[in-house]
């Protein structure tokens, strides 16, 4: 059996309308991805006009690509670093006290190699409060990060990372735990 891309349909994925997407394609070009430090307030303002659930104290530095604000939910004091892909074609939740580090991609969608049609596969990405995705890292889709779990700088997540624990590498995995200092 060979791949077979001219019979790839993915048809059933229905992500909004058209114009919905279309506007948000025009809101995230003026004020997301660009080198411009826009105000977090209207960043914010325009990801809830588009259906984000946000909590306060959100921060939203430059160059932050976001596929369907309406598949996102963030908590309270998350920081969102400059040039990181929230590529969020299914649910993307961040709960309270997430840090997403520079360049880092949330990847919710992939393909299934096992098919000749190459099919479209989603899955959601929760990352638990207090975790923090290193820069140049990746999520896979269908991962849950643990609370105040660390997923180090390049390393990539394909598998669901235990609480108070320190993953490294690609595969992502345990490095020792996470251990705070009074």
């Amino acid at each position: 059996m060979k791949t077979d891309l001219s019979s790839f349909d993915n048809s059933w994925y229905q992500p909004g309308s058209f114009i919905k997407r279309l506007l948000w394609l025009v809101v995230s070009a003026l004020f997301f991805e660009h080198s411009l430090a826009i105000w977090n307030g209207l960043k914010r303002f325009w990801l809830r006009v588009f259906g984000a659930q946000l909590g306060v104290g959100v921060v939203i530095k430059p160059h932050v690509k976001i596929k369907y604000p309406w598949k996102l939910s963030i908590g309270n004091h998350c920081w969102i670093g400059e040039k990181v892909w929230i590529d969020n074609l299914d649910q993307v939740i961040l709960e309270d006290n997430v840090c997403i580090s520079q360049g880092a991609l949330l990847q919710c969608g992939n393909h299934n190699y096992k098919t000749s049609t190459f099919d479209l596969m989603i899955a959601p990405i929760i990352l638990k409060e207090g975790s923090w995705i290193g820069a140049k890292s990746c999520v896979a889709p269908g991962v849950t990060v643990g609370s105040h779990a660390i997923l180090t700088i390049g390393s990539i997540a394909t598998k669901n990372l235990e609480p108070y624990k320190i993953y490294t590498g690609n595969p992502a995995v345990f490095k020792k735990d996470r251990v705070f200092k009074e």
